[in-house]
């Protein structure tokens, strides 16, 4: 990714609905650049168009950081059977002193326990869990560079 890839990221990142030609202008390069450049982008899996909503706008007002510790082995299988899980807005496979975060979205502290009781707790491998629950959101982006 270069500095111009950078850009049209950045401009993207603000406004996720700018047009090609509207960049172009911004960044002083013609638009079938920035379309190819975007093109490949998406291709390349460097960048993600997509909408990032608010859950708790969605029905999701319980938001919650999952911790888990698995068995030696098993850490794929447990992080692969968490992806497919329509809660799960996050997986991640880690170091330290725990080996998976998930962070999931549920419509309420109930719908929380049920999650953790019968998905996480009846998945093969996982030892120990800690919850986390969110208590407010002071910001949600998924974006490393500005």
């Amino acid at each position: 990714m270069d500095e111009l890839d950078r850009k049209i990221t950045s401009i993207l990142q603000q406004d996720g609905r700018a047009s090609n030609a509207s960049i172009a202008r911004k960044l002083n390069v013609s638009e079938g650049t920035i379309r190819r450049r975007l093109k490949r982008l998406i291709k390349e899996k460097a960048i993600q168009i997509l909408a990032l909503p608010e859950p708790a706008k969605l029905g999701l007002g319980t938001e919650a950081l999952v911790a888990l510790q698995v068995d030696p082995g098993q850490l794929e299988e447990v992080a692969e059977s968490l992806a497919r899980v329509t809660e799960t807005v996050y997986v991640s496979a880690n170091t330290g002193a725990f080996d998976i975060f998930t962070w999931v979205a549920l419509p309420s502290q109930e719908a929380l326990h049920g999650f953790l009781l019968n998905t996480v707790g009846t998945i093969p491998g996982v030892k120990r869990s800690e919850t986390f629950v969110n208590l407010s959101v002071k910001k949600r982006s998924f974006s490393p560079i500005s």
